[in-house]
């Protein structure tokens, strides 16, 4: 039985984007949001608008109190783009060693 995760991964690119015209449509400056989060440079900013990094989840909360929307309207997913991963494999070769010890300890207890 094999079973697959997937997950969608989030857009930095696109959810930088996102974020500058949110924040500019609402009439922000990056000096102003630097200010209401008490950040000690701006660069942050600049690096969550280019999309090079994500705001924190604090950040996040409190950007999205100041703009009245929830958090994750703020966020874009990567569109079709999904990491899979296996550990049907991984999972079944863990639990036979694990069956194996045990049968084994087992059988040094009976022998």
């Amino acid at each position: 039985m094999t079973r697959k995760h997937t997950y969608p991964n989030i857009d930095l690119q696109r959810t930088g984007n996102k974020l500058k015209q949110m924040l500019e449509s609402a009439g922000y400056t990056p000096r102003m949001i630097q200010d209401y989060l008490h950040l000690s440079c701006v660069q942050p900013i600049y690096r969550w608008y280019k999309g090079i990094i994500l705001p924190s989840v604090d950040h996040l909360f409190m950007l999205s109190e100041l703009l009245g929307v929830h958090m994750e309207e703020m966020l874009v997913k990567k569109s079709a783009e999904f990491f899979t991963y296996d550990i049907a494999q991984e999972d079944l070769h863990a639990t036979q060693r694990r069956i194996i010890a045990y049968y084994k300890t087992i059988y040094q207890l009976v022998a």
